[in-house]
């Protein structure tokens, strides 16, 4: 086992991983930008090194900067969390060059799985069922108008290289395809210096489903069954659960057995995700395959009882996994909602500011994975993610209702926060009935507004006080000295001289 570990991260998977390493026993050493300086993962550190400014491609995506502080502080391997260069094969290489350790699957599998479009081919071969649709690194605009028709629209026009939503476009009619791939090509060169992009059959009423796997390096793979992740803003996913709403017991073994296959098929090693788009009968088809921890995976470890950060860290140790396929279960439900500093009133435009106060949900089934603190800042540099609230229960409706008490215990003061719309969410009768698809946050919620609630008397004098309490007195006093916090005259709090 590793004797010291850095995290090349910020923000809530660091401390994730701090405690993971914690409880094995090892020193954790993290890396942050000039931003986050103050910032809760550095607090909670063995050691902290400084590698650059706020923005990313100065600090968290300096793959040399984060190496040195790795060898310099003699770290013996680099745990690269998820975003940043979680995915990056180039980083893996690099890593592994240097006699690091890079705790993530092999750089060929990464990059196989990163081009969208040689993933499918692979997918294909493995007998893995994936999505209609057409890929050509070399094809015209006719060809792929031609391509478009034979699979029938809509189709999804999606960056080869691509992720997180960025270079998607969905059309629904033949006029529309040539603006559509150049818009897409124009957003995934600029997201990712790729502009390749293909075309897929876009399901309607789709369910977004995923499925943790690992595997170690003695020709160990196993998967940890499905995550739903069909509820998504801008293709981004805001709620998951576990175990899925529209799976069969036969149907999750057949997705189970299929990401095995798909992992088996690049020679994954460590943990990752394989993503399947379902359809109302739950057919389901390869979409992609993420290589490295998901920001979900806390359901999967209430659900099955296993530790996937813990685990990680011991697959590239090179302990072999401590359990077979025979050995897991799926108990009870867990849901996990994402705590965003953003404004879903205004387009969830993310938010900035000072968070003056948090108080998180506490209680039986309750578990809250946070990066900030009452205090920290949040900035415009990095992701609005804040917090994830994750619950258990025995069922799904218990689960419901647990996760609505921890939303409504949730206190973030200083920064505008989406925990009212997250409680919509789940209140709705649709999610209620386990029918959500990929587009029901479009459909249900495309003109939210909080509810407005009414103060109580007691509140607004609470608070007339306090500002009559702080506040400089409106008219000069003959004596007082203008603007001075230590004058007597500046004081609200009735101070007399000679008088207690």
């Amino acid at each position: 086992m590793f004797h010291k570990l850095l995290i090349a991260n910020r923000g809530e998977i660091a401390v994730r991983l701090i405690h993971a390493c914690r409880e094995l026993g090892i020193s954790a050493v993290v890396v942050y930008s000039e931003a986050d300086a103050h910032a809760l993962h550095v607090r909670l550190a063995d050691e902290a090194v400084l590698i650059g400014p706020p923005a990313p491609q100065e600090s968290y995506l300096r793959g040399d900067k984060i190496i040195e502080a790795a060898l310099h502080t003699g770290a013996e391997a680099i745990h690269p969390g998820y975003g940043f260069l979680s995915e990056s094969p180039d980083f893996a290489r690099a890593v592994n060059d240097t006699g690091l350790i890079f705790i993530g699957p092999p750089e060929a599998a990464i990059r196989q799985m990163g081009v969208k479009t040689e993933a499918r081919a692979l997918m294909e071969s493995a007998g893995v069922p994936i999505v209609p649709g057409f890929q050509s690194d070399t094809a015209s605009d006719s060809d792929f108008r031609r391509e478009a028709d034979r699979i029938g629209y809509p189709v999804m026009v999606k960056a080869a290289g691509g992720g997180g939503g960025k270079g998607i476009r969905i059309v629904r009619a033949a006029g529309d395809l040539i603006d559509a791939l150049g818009a897409a090509r124009r957003e995934a060169d600029h997201a990712f210096g790729d502009s390749r992009v293909f075309l897929e059959k876009y399901i309607e009423r789709g369910r977004h489903i995923e499925v943790q796997i690992l595997a170690d390096q003695h020709g160990h793979t196993v998967h940890l069954f499905e995550r739903e992740c069909s509820i998504q803003r801008r293709h981004q996913k805001i709620v998951e659960e576990t175990p899925s709403t529209l799976l069969t017991p036969e149907v999750r073994a057949r997705m189970g057995e299929a990401a095995v296959k798909a992992a088996q098929a690049v020679g994954y090693v460590n943990a990752g995700t394989v993503e399947f788009i379902a359809d109302a009968q739950a057919n389901f088809y390869f979409m992609e395959m993420n290589t490295r921890l998901q920001v979900e995976h806390p359901i999967t470890e209430l659900v099955t009882g296993r530790d996937l950060a813990q685990l990680q860290i011991r697959i590239a140790a090179g302990e072999p996994l401590p359990f077979s396929q025979a050995d897991l279960t799926q108990r009870g439900h867990a849901i996990e909602c994402r705590v965003y500093a953003e404004d879903p009133a205004n387009g969830f435009l993310p938010a900035t500011g000072t968070i003056l106060k948090s108080i998180e949900p506490a209680g039986p089934g309750v578990r809250v994975d946070a990066g900030v603190e009452s205090g920290d800042e949040v900035t415009v540099h990095y992701d609005p993610m804040i917090a994830k609230v994750v619950v258990y229960a025995e069922d799904r409706a218990a689960a419901i209702r647990r996760m609505d008490q921890a939303l409504g215990q949730y206190v973030i003061l200083g920064v505008t926060t989406n925990l009212p719309f997250l409680r919509d969410v789940i209140h709705h009768p649709v999610f209620a009935a386990g029918e959500a698809t990929t587009h029901f946050i479009d459909e249900q919620f495309s003109a939210w507004q909080p509810v407005d609630m009414e103060l109580p008397d007691e509140a607004l004098i609470a608070a007339a006080l306090s500002e009559m309490l702080v506040a400089p007195p409106t008219r000069s006093v003959e004596g007082s000295i203008g603007g001075d916090p230590n004058s007597p005259w500046n004081r609200g709090d009735r101070f007399r001289i000679g008088q207690s």
